[in-house]
């Protein structure tokens, strides 16, 4: 099969898919508290070697019908040689219904209007995406590179192309110090977009990461489970997002797992989340069947 370079990451909803690496890395990769490319440099993979993959997985998978786009957004690539790419991907699996793969703010932001739809109408109708955070402090403080208004503008303009958007959100990503300004800046994202999916997962920052994300993140607390389970329960109070959402916190960083459709079931979120607090810890998924 595929010889991958690795470390190789996708989304737990892409387990059961085709992976397709057409870029290496990352095309920013100077986000403080993620260490998931750190070991690879940016790499666009030349088309003819991956069409040469998309063979080898068409002769093994003939009937895939959904394919992940690899490595950390692959969406850096011109529009040009995308649809290049996705003309190739439907024309060699017949029953493709979705290509989906991360996307940054500035990516977006670097695609027009109709590049977008154009992209979406050859099926890469589904993208990845990290808000972390809606607070422009705290943005900054994990060197992020964006703000709010910019992660607002790129979402709206991925919506109105058509493509579907799984959005994430890191709780205790502002620390004890920012907590509440997260928790209503980022709410204001969620209500001023319409994303079609949202999960939310438990900050976590590796040995190799810390070094580089206490320099600029100089007053930041590590917040607890159940600081960050309150976190959770202001943030879901918060939402009154004006189409449906798929919500989920089943990330294998969350000290309580939850699953629900918005606004429909945000009561009962919050009363999940308030129940477990009262209980406390033994509540809590236990840390040996937590990871990140």
């Amino acid at each position: 099969m595929l010889e991958y370079s690795y470390p190789l990451f996708r989304p737990p909803a892409e387990a059961n898919n085709l992976i397709l690496q057409v870029t290496l890395g990352c095309s920013y990769n100077n986000c403080s508290f993620c260490s998931m490319y750190k070991t690879k440099n940016y790499e666009v993979r030349e088309l003819e070697d991956v069409f040469k993959e998309i063979d080898t997985l068409a002769h093994h998978y003939p009937n895939a019908t959904k394919i992940f786009l690899a490595d950390g957004d692959a969406l850096s690539l011109p529009c040009e040689q995308l649809l290049i790419l996705l003309d190739k991907l439907n024309s060699t699996f017949t029953k493709l219904r979705r290509v989906s793969t991360y996307a940054s703010t500035q990516n977006i932001l670097g695609k027009s209007n109709k590049e977008l739809e154009l992209l979406c109408k050859s099926k890469l109708n589904l993208f990845y995406y990290g808000i972390e955070t809606g607070s422009d402090v705290v943005l900054k403080k994990i060197t992020k590179s964006v703000n709010q208004a910019e992660i607002i503008t790129s979402l709206t303009k991925a919506t109105d192309a058509g493509v579907k958007i799984s959005a994430t959100v890191i709780l205790g990503i502002g620390g004890s110090k920012y907590s509440d300004l997260h928790v209503q800046e980022t709410a204001k994202i969620i209500n001023a977009t319409k994303v079609n999916y949202l999960s939310t997962l438990q900050l976590g920052i590796e040995e190799e990461a810390k070094e580089n994300f206490y320099r600029y993140f100089d007053d930041f607390t590590m917040a607890d489970d159940e600081q960050i389970l309150s976190e959770q329960k202001r943030f879901l109070e918060l939402l009154e997002p004006t189409n449906k959402i798929i919500f989920r916190s089943n990330h294998a960083s969350n000290a309580l797992h939850l699953a629900g459709t918005l606004p429909k079931d945000r009561d009962r979120l919050v009363q999940e989340l308030k129940m477990a607090l009262d209980v406390g810890k033994s509540a809590f998924v236990p840390n040996y069947f937590r990871g990140f």
